[in-house]
């Protein structure tokens, strides 16, 4: 199976993988997918994530993040913005708000991949990967 996709596939594995209730998830590695593991763990969405080589391939083990008891998901949601066949670009004027504020958005700018915020700060635009809340 190929990937068209690849940060979709990151995505859904995190999507399924919180549905589930499980504690981590593998993804397979790439600068873009680590840069997004950063950002989810920078703004608290999951608790660590690790690089490792798993048959000569490199993956990032994601731990994610739940409430008190299991129930309580920090992962609400997850959406892919800019699609392979549909890129979705904003100027820094038009940065989304996910959520009013309350939810993040990953932009992939020339300053590497960053969120609404830090775009919003450094005051520029880029491609819209995700939004996260």
């Amino acid at each position: 199976m190929t990937m068209s996709d690849p940060i979709a596939d990151m995505l859904t594995r995190i999507r399924n993988a919180n549905t589930a209730k499980h504690d981590t998830v593998d993804v397979p590695a790439s600068k873009m997918k680590v840069a997004i593991a950063d950002i989810l763990l920078k703004e608290g969405y999951i608790k660590s994530y690790t690089l490792e080589e798993v048959g000569g391939f490199n993956s990032i083990h994601i731990t994610l993040k739940y409430g008190q008891d299991k129930n309580v998901k920090i992962i609400t949601g997850l959406k892919r913005i800019s699609k392979p066949g549909l890129r979705v670009y904003t100027s820094a004027e038009n940065l989304p708000k996910v959520l009013g504020g309350l939810g993040t958005a990953i932009i992939s700018t020339n300053q590497g991949v960053i969120t609404d915020k830090e775009a919003r700060k450094l005051g520029i635009g880029g491609e819209v990967l995700a939004f996260v809340w």
